[in-house]
């Protein structure tokens, strides 16, 4: 009997997924007990699956929701990427096969990502809380007017945010929503948050980087009906006029196995063509 366990996460809606996870059953049980294999989205009850390791079919997105459910478990991740950019879903199903030995015997270390924890007092006594493996960003939303977000680190004010709304990112969320509002890319290991206006209604509204133990607290000066905090991309609450949201570092972190022989920039080149000269034609 295989003495190791592996919890699989697999996004379903995902042409193959299912079938894929099927044909290579036989081959997983030949090296582990696959203790259970979950739909998507991982229920609170799941995070207590206890398994050394789990393996996410699908694509950076289900890999974030894997995150933010198991990362307090300590559990590492192995993202197979069933999807289109396979940015953090480093491996694919012959990666997989190539190194799942070394993974479980304990030759490739996981990487700790740093993750966010953000919480925003509800008016009716319900508090919003959750981890962000990515980022956090508050949208200003229909009916589109610009929204006034006055930001804070540590008590003392940054700056007071006129336009689209602002993005704070981790060092793993830096190459997402972050990089396209025109924030720093932050190698993932390190131990930061970006801040980072979208669409700032002034050009001396820069992106910032702040310690990882900073208290940043953003409140909603002026907004719109449709404000919205959203995590990650995948989880939301409504934000008023008046609320104050706060994000901090997780006192957990994402443990995630780096495909063997792949470096960060390496991925940034292949995936999104950084550092490359323009074509001549």
């Amino acid at each position: 009997m295989p003495s190791k366990r592996i919890l699989i996460v697999a996004n379903t809606g995902k042409a193959g997924v299912t079938e894929q996870i099927e044909r290579l059953r036989p081959w997983l049980a030949e090296r582990a007990e696959v203790v259970a294999v979950v739909d998507g989205q991982i229920g609170e009850g799941d995070a207590a699956v206890a398994a050394d390791l789990c393996v996410v079919f699908g694509g950076d997105g289900t890999l974030l929701a894997a995150a933010r459910r198991i990362a307090p478990a300590g559990i590492p991740m192995v993202g197979v990427n069933m999807g289109k950019l396979g940015f953090l879903a480093e491996y694919n199903v012959e990666h997989l096969r190539r190194h799942l030995d070394d993974i479980l015997a304990g030759k490739v270390a996981p990487a700790e990502r740093m993750m966010l924890r953000v919480s925003l007092p509800g008016d009716d006594g319900e508090d919003f809380t959750s981890l962000a493996a990515n980022d956090v960003a508050v949208t200003a939303g229909p009916p589109f007017r610009m929204a006034e977000l006055s930001v804070a680190q540590d008590g003392a004010d940054i700056a007071t945010y006129l336009g689209d709304g602002v993005v704070v990112a981790t060092p793993t969320g830096s190459t997402g929503y972050n990089l396209s509002a025109g924030g720093p890319i932050l190698e993932p290991t390190l131990e930061a948050m970006t801040i980072t206006p979208i669409a700032a209604h002034s050009l001396s509204m820069r992106p910032i980087v702040v310690g990882a133990d900073s208290l940043v607290r953003i409140t909603a000066t002026r907004v719109n009906p449709g404000t919205t905090l959203c995590v990650d991309g995948q989880v939301s609450a409504p934000l008023k006029e008046g609320q104050a949201l706060e994000i901090r570092r997780a006192d957990c972190v994402a443990r995630v196995i780096p495909r063997p022989g792949r470096r960060f920039f390496d991925t940034l080149r292949s995936k999104l063509q950084w550092g490359q000269s323009p074509h001549h034609t």
